[in-house]
C-alpha cells in the first residue's frame, strides 16, 4: 500500500504577515473581486492570489503581501524607507510625496524626513511609453525645470501639476504627465535591493564564517538605524498630539 503524502502546500494553509496577527489564507477568487486590499487600498482586479482574514476583514494582494520591509529608493537616497502597515501621524493618514494624494494603508516612510509614498508609487518604472505621446517618458522626482517656480500643466488631463510631486516627462517635447495619468502601477516591481558586505577584499576568497559575521553585522546596523527612525517618528507624533489637545485642530500636509 502506498504511503500517504503528509506534506501540504503552505499556500493552502495560509501565510503569516507582519501587519496582522492572524494567518492570512487565499480568498475564493469570486469573493476576492469585491474586496479591497488593506495595503494599497485598491480592488482586486488581477488573477493573482488574494490573501485575507475573514474574521477581521483584512485582505492583501499577493504583491502587497510580498512588498519588502525596507526599501532603498532613488527618490530619497539619504535614508532607507521602512514599510509601515498604518500611518503613524495623529490624523491616521499621510500625504504621498510622489502623487500628492492621501493614503490610509501601507506606505514606505522615512521617519527622519516625514517622507511617505504609496506602495504603488514606489513601484513606478523609471521610464514608460504611453499612447498619448510617441516618445519615451522619464520619471522625475519633482519639477523638470531649473526654475522650480515654473508652473506647468499635465499634457494628458490639462490640470496644473504640483511642482513637488513626481511626474513622467519628455524633455525633447516638453511633455509632462501626472503619474496616474500616465500609468496605474501595480505593486511589486521595486528597485533592486543591494546591501554590500563591509570590508570585503574582492581579490580574496573570504572565510565562510567571517562572511556570515559581516552580513549579520551589516543587518544589525541597518536594523538599529530603522529603530532610531521609528522612535523619532513616534516622538514627533506625540508632540503633535499634545498640541492638538491645547489648541484648535490643525490640518497636516507633509510635502
Amino acid at each position: 500500500m502506498g504511503r500517504k503524502n503528509q506534506s501540504t502546500d503552505s499556500t493552502n494553509q495560509g501565510k503569516q504577515h507582519f501587519s496582522h496577527s492572524h494567518i492570512l489564507k487565499i480568498v475564493n477568487p469570486t469573493e476576492a473581486e469585491t474586496l479591497t486590499c488593506n495595503a494599497c487600498e485598491r480592488k482586486n482586479i488581477s488573477n493573482k492570489p488574494f490573501y485575507g482574514c475573514n474574521s477581521c476583514q483584512y485582505f492583501l494582494h499577493e504583491n502587497c503581501f510580498n512588498a519588502p520591509r525596507f526599501l532603498n529608493h532613488s527618490s530619497h537616497s539619504s535614508h532607507p524607507l521602512t514599510l509601515l502597515p498604518n500611518p503613524t501621524y495623529s490624523i491616521r493618514s499621510y500625504i504621498c510625496t510622489a502623487c500628492g494624494s492621501a493614503g490610509n494603508g501601507f506606505c514606505f516612510s522615512c521617519a527622519c524626513c516625514e517622507f511617505d509614498i504609496h506602495l504603488q508609487c514606489a513601484s513606478c518604472p523609471s521610464s514608460i511609453l504611453i499612447d498619448e505621446h510617441p516618445h519615451q517618458l522619464e520619471l522625475h522626482f519633482g519639477s523638470p525645470y531649473d526654475d522650480k517656480s515654473i508652473v506647468y500643466i499635465c499634457d494628458v488631463c490639462n490640470v496644473i501639476m504640483n511642482c513637488d510631486n513626481w511626474l513622467y516627462y519628455c524633455a525633447g517635447c516638453d511633455f509632462a504627465s501626472h503619474l496616474y495619468c500616465a500609468i496605474s502601477p501595480e505593486v511589486g516591481v521595486f528597485p533592486r535591493q543591494q546591501r554590500p558586505i563591509p570590508n570585503q577584499n574582492p581579490n580574496t576568497n573570504p572565510n565562510p564564517n567571517q562572511t556570515l559575521e559581516m552580513i549579520n553585522a551589516a543587518n544589525e546596523a541597518h536594523q538599529q538605524i530603522i529603530a532610531a527612525q521609528i522612535r523619532a517618528q513616534f516622538a514627533a507624533r506625540a508632540g503633535e498630539a499634545a498640541l492638538d489637545l491645547v489648541g484648535p485642530p490643525r490640518r497636516y500636509s507633509y510635502f
